[in-house]
């Protein structure tokens, strides 16, 4: 009878196993095809399609700005041809007596240095700053305003009107 017992406990530990392992299939085959499931991968396809896109897209302005960079050092090595062209032909033609001296050009300080006198300028001030420490300031309540006049005479006259 040990044997029955045996195979008998076998067969429910089995079954047990076989119904968790049924579980699991059934859930697992269940979220594959739910809608949920299905709307959450169609979710996550799309976001992956517009991370390709933005990808795309920034490596597009960057490889726009990059040639943009390319061309402008192009033009102005250009412009920097033709102004040596034009200043050779100026002092050819002319026999050095033309206003571009060469040696002027070529020891020519840096265009982009602001001069000594420049430097030190302040911007324009958006408020009329005070002449003493002792001035009332624009802030202060009582700015432009005479509060002697207006005591001594209260039935004054009031901007020339009675």
């Amino acid at each position: 009878m040990e044997a029955a017992e045996y195979t008998q406990n076998f067969l429910i530990a089995a079954a047990a196993a076989a119904l968790v392992v049924g579980l699991l299939v059934g859930l697992l085959m269940g979220r594959r095809t739910s809608s949920a499931g299905q709307k959450y991968r169609e979710v996550e396809r799309k976001l992956d399609q517009v991370m390709q896109d933005k990808k795309a897209y920034e490596d597009e302005v960057v490889g726009h700005f990059s040639d943009t960079a390319k061309l402008l050092n192009n033009l102005t090595e250009s412009y920097r041809d033709v102004h040596n062209h034009l200043a050779v032909g100026a002092s050819t033609l002319c026999q050095g007596a033309g206003p571009i001296s060469l040696e002027r050009l070529d020891n020519a300080a840096d265009g982009a240095e602001i001069p000594a006198h420049l430097a030190d300028v302040q911007p324009p001030l958006d408020y009329a700053p005070k002449t003493s420490p002792d001035e009332k300031g624009m802030l202060n309540e009582e700015f432009g305003m005479d509060r002697n006049a207006a005591a001594a005479s209260p039935g004054a006259e009031v901007n020339g009107k009675a």
